[in-house]
């Protein structure tokens, strides 16, 4: 008798980064992004924030299942300096000050995970520390030249021209990025879902 099919990946989310992560695995999954409010709550640490915030976004997703077998992946990340979360910048001058900030200090990087299946949840936290290298004034505009900075928590990008801005890593890279591939997959095989199985995804 043929195994039963598997149950369909969705990601709770619209980010490119976390698309092109999983396609690393083969993987290909339904993109349904999850309208929830991301506001911190008043005295909430950033790991409580990304924490619920990913289970918001797979709860909200599982809502909109159309009857398939699905498991459904949520991650939200934020990168954090002196416990403060430093979100996407609104402009060059708050990008620049964001770059300042992180030049030379070790920051964190935490990523709330969420897995659904049916009634099934299960969540994980991932924390990578970054160090930045010292940067001058003509290499901070540099890189707010290349255009990156704008749309990216933080105000950098691992994967791209912001690597040349690090100086060291500890932890997962691919967190950094957005979405830890090593914690996503043991997530995904707590729901049944062995994505590193020939013939999967």
């Amino acid at each position: 008798m043929a195994d039963p099919p598997a149950p369909r990946l969705v990601l709770a989310s619209g980010s490119p980064r976390r698309a092109e992560l999983l396609a690393r695995l083969r993987l290909y999954p339904l993109i349904r992004p999850a309208d929830v409010d991301e506001s911190a709550t008043e005295g909430e640490d950033p790991v409580a924030l990304v924490t619920r915030l990913a289970a918001a976004k797979a709860a909200a997703s599982a809502q909109a299942a159309t009857g398939w077998d699905e498991v459904v992946l949520a991650a939200d990340t934020v990168v954090v300096l002196d416990d403060v979360a430093l979100g996407k910048p609104t402009d060059r001058d708050d990008a620049a000050r964001m770059l300042r900030a992180l030049a030379g200090r070790t920051h964190r990087v935490v990523t709330g995970l969420a897995v659904r299946s049916g009634r099934t949840a299960h969540h994980d936290t991932v924390t990578t520390e970054v160090v930045f290298r010292d940067l001058t004034d003509t290499e901070v505009a540099w890189y707010l030249d290349t255009g990156e900075p704008h749309d990216k928590a933080g105000a950098y990008a691992l994967q791209g021209a912001g690597a040349a801005l690090i100086a060291t890593i500890h932890g997962s890279d691919t967190n950094v990025i957005g979405l830890p591939l090593t914690e996503t997959v043991a997530l995904l095989r707590r729901v049944g879902l062995d994505v590193l199985t020939p013939g999967r995804g």
